[in-house]
């Protein structure tokens, strides 16, 4: 088995694909601010829909929600219907560098624990354009909570994501590509449990089954690195709005 194998049997069916809550997911909401009666709005990275259903449920959102791995949007129709939101939640299978919809067509952009997967530079540049006037791009992006973090910490993430910067550099980017930055929220330790946690179960469910331990060993090895760092970094969400 190779280790993407593993990396997408250990998540499917999860309610976290990244560190996250539903708490958090209405934090942000509210540092967006006010929105439009019924906001159109695009979940890129969706994973099992769980920000798409809570727009849809608490914004009254009209949301498209965007993953390329079909389990996952999968997983999302089927949240949103046992919510009963199933009409205001339309599922697209879609790269986030290749999105299907029109410019101006979105008045809110969410994408929580997707970006590092394109880039928190070129992101900000490919979606500035979706947005209709007054929109709001909301994203969680990884980030190093400290200046020098430990050797082991870096080499692991200068490995996995390079890009990664602080949150003072990623909002001076922010500012220099044209964004004006309303809010930041650095997420609290609980919503790395709520993804980590549940993995780390299905991980040791995966080895009681005899999947391949090597490849297993792979995707659990973020985990310890959490475990061992996770005072040098951290994800924090950011309410972006385009400067005219």
């Amino acid at each position: 088995m190779t280790v993407e194998q593993a990396f997408w049997l250990a998540h499917d069916g999860l309610a976290q694909q990244a560190p996250g809550s539903a708490a958090t997911t209405r934090s942000l909401l509210r540092l967006a601010g006010p929105l439009p009666a019924r906001p159109r709005a695009v979940d890129i990275g969706c994973g099992g829909g769980q920000a798409s259903v809570l727009l849809a449920a608490e914004a009254g959102a009209e949301v498209v929600a965007v993953d390329t791995h079909e389990p996952f949007l999968e997983q999302a129709r089927a949240a949103a219907v046992a919510a009963g939101v199933g009409g205001r939640v339309r599922t697209v299978a879609a790269r986030m560098q290749d999105l299907p919809l029109p410019a101006g067509s979105v008045d809110l952009i969410w994408a929580e624990g997707s970006v590092y997967l394109m880039g928190f530079d070129e992101a900000l540049a490919a979606w500035r354009d979706l947005l209709a006037p007054g929109g709001t791009l909301v994203l969680t992006e990884c980030e190093w909570t400290t200046p020098e973090p430990a050797s082991g910490a870096r080499a692991f993430w200068d490995a996995a994501y390079p890009a990664m910067r602080t949150t003072d550099g990623n909002v001076r980017a922010a500012l220099a590509a044209g964004w004006t930055v309303a809010a930041t929220y650095l997420l609290p330790d609980s919503d790395w449990a709520a993804y980590y946690d549940p993995l780390a179960a299905r991980i040791e469910t995966l080895r009681a089954d005899g999947i391949d331990g090597a490849a297993l060993d792979e995707v659990a090895h973020e985990i310890e690195i959490r475990r061992a760092y996770g005072g040098d970094y951290g994800y924090t969400g950011y309410v972006l709005r385009p400067r005219p």
